[in-house]
């Protein structure tokens, strides 16, 4: 086996143990606050927890078929495992662009101040938040169902033209059929959810500007320097926008190219697989940092770790 070969399997059998390990915390730890601990509850952590569930069956519904084939697995998916494993894939990335437009929108209408032109959709929050991810549902089904007949199982193990391709499936006419009107819907519709993404980015980071202005004005440094749970909440937001619109143009760059490259390059679909997982693998990880179960342990266990400290040096 080459190196490449095996730096690459190393990656995404890595990649599917961090990402499903760090997304059943993060669920796990939803579920135990839902029961144990209320009071903790907030209305946005039901978009985390559902943005939680996808991110974990699309990081295994887009490196299973890349590992198996790393062992060498031959015919692992059929005609109609390849079908269902791409509609899945394909539904759940498109679930994962919505969520995390509908959580930042979520989070703008937060922080949004009460004089604000946006201010009256507050108390309507929860029916937009369900209604929103039902839309969400209903559109990225309707647009993936598309897709399901138009893929098969590989045929042969090399290929020369344009078309969908990874390790045990290819598009049924490989090489032969216009999809361009199937992808200016699926642009389309991606561009809309990250267009909004980013104008409710850059409205958070007004939003977040002029309140430390006026906050600098009414208390001294000392206490404008400590961030809100409001804020802190934001600033998690942003770093999920910013990872997922860097991972999603760096994937989909290497998808249009794969498609539209002729002679296919070995290990292109892994290497896009990894960029493609990227960004749920690292989400419960930018989320449960504003988890309030989470900085209570953090902040226990550094008082703890203080008084065993003092505790040793007078002993």
């Amino acid at each position: 086996m080459l190196p490449s070969n095996t730096i690459l399997g190393f990656c995404l059998i890595s990649q599917l143990c961090v990402g499903v390990t760090g997304n059943s915390l993060l669920f796990i730890l939803f579920i135990y606050t839902f029961f144990f601990k209320p009071h903790f509850k907030k209305l946005i952590d039901s978009v985390s927890m559902h943005l939680t569930i996808v991110n974990m069956l699309m990081i295994i519904f887009t490196l299973l078929s890349h590992i198996m084939s790393f062992f060498g697995v031959p015919n692992f998916l059929n005609d109609d495992g390849c079908r269902v494993v791409l509609f899945i894939f394909r539904v759940m990335r498109g679930m994962s662009i919505s969520t995390t437009t509908i959580l930042s929108t979520f989070q703008v209408l937060t922080i949004t101040p009460s004089n604000s032109r946006w201010a009256w959709l507050k108390p309507k929050l929860s029916k937009l938040t369900l209604s929103s991810l039902l839309c969400s549902w209903l559109i990225n089904l309707l647009i993936y169902t598309y897709m399901v007949p138009l893929v098969i199982a590989k045929t042969n193990s090399t290929h020369f033209g344009n078309g969908y391709l990874d390790p045990y499936c290819q598009n049924k006419h490989f090489g032969k059929q216009n999809f361009g009107s199937f992808f200016y819907i699926i642009f389309t519709h991606d561009l809309f959810y990250v267009a909004l993404m980013m104008w409710t980015s850059l409205y958070m980071v007004t939003v977040l500007y002029r309140h430390r202005k006026r906050v600098q004005h009414l208390h001294s440094t000392s206490l404008s320097n400590q961030p809100s749970p409001e804020r802190r909440a934001t600033h998690n937001i942003l770093l999920l926008v910013i990872c997922f619109v860097l991972f999603y143009w760096l994937n989909n760059f290497i998808t249009l190219s794969g498609f539209y490259v002729q002679a296919k390059i070995p290990n292109w679909e892994g290497i896009n697989a990894i960029l493609g997982a990227c960004y749920p693998t690292i989400c419960p990880f930018l989320l449960m940092k504003n988890n309030k179960l989470v900085l209570q342990f953090t902040s226990s266990f550094s008082e703890k770790r203080m008084t065993c400290f003092q505790s040793a040096l007078r002993g």
